[in-house]
């Protein structure tokens, strides 16, 4: 049985909701950085991860990647071109190999219009979602780097973390580059941040992980 992320798409549905999704869809697999589409793509596929993390993320005029968002298991690709039609607005990328359930759009609109129940949760998801990235842009102006960092890590921990020697670790294939898009700073600052973290014995970073020591501590600082 697939255990989704809390909150996710697939988490919100019945046995029976999964059973008739599932029968309108096929399986497919994708290798680490494998792209299931891109930004400015006419696509309209829907996606719904059963294992494995993506991330998403658009790029500015100069070219510089904007990191959007971390999906993980059960999570909902694709379905804002799926419902208005218009190119993609983001480029969605696998962390490591995954495995998703595929629908045409009129699959899986055909599939929402037989379960109300679950319109209604993807309308309140699309909801939050638009909450969230109103959030994020308030925190550019207010919080400085560290601050931002330490909240990206604390998301990640909550979402993705294992419990580790008494902390959490975080095992993400994500890059400084690809954390300062996310928080909206430099590659510069994010490493002042990270350093300035690691000195007060909070995270000790490595290859691709990040193990939280002190996470209420981290909270306080995302605060």
């Amino acid at each position: 049985m697939i255990s989704p992320e809390e909150g996710s798409f697939l988490a919100e549905l019945t046995l029976e909701e999964r059973a008739d999704l599932e029968a309108r869809g096929r399986r497919r697999r994708w290798d680490t950085a494998a792209t299931l589409f891109s930004e400015g793509d006419l696509s309209t596929w829907v996606f719904v991860l059963l294992d494995g993390r993506v991330k998403a993320s658009s790029h500015g005029e100069n070219g510089t990647e904007m990191l959007l968002a971390v999906r993980g298991m059960g999570a909902l690709l694709g379905e804002v071109s799926a419902i208005d039609g218009l190119p993609r607005s983001a480029s969605v990328v696998a962390l490591e190999p995954l495995e998703a359930l595929v629908l045409s759009a009129e699959e899986f609109l055909s599939f929402l219009q037989a379960n109300w129940r679950v319109s209604r949760a993807l309308m309140r998801m699309l909801c939050e979602r638009m909450r969230d990235a109103d959030r994020k842009r308030t925190e550019f102006g207010i919080f400085d780097a560290t601050s931002r960092v330490a909240q990206r890590l604390v998301e990640l921990a909550d979402r993705f973390g294992e419990p580790y020697q008494g902390g959490v670790m975080i095992t993400l294939h994500l890059t400084q580059e690809e954390l300062a898009g996310w928080v909206g700073a430099s590659r510069e600052a994010v490493s002042k941040a990270l350093r300035s973290l690691r000195s007060r014995g909070w995270i000790e970073t490595g290859r691709r992980t990040v193990i939280v020591h002190n996470l209420e501590a981290l909270r306080k600082r995302a605060r």
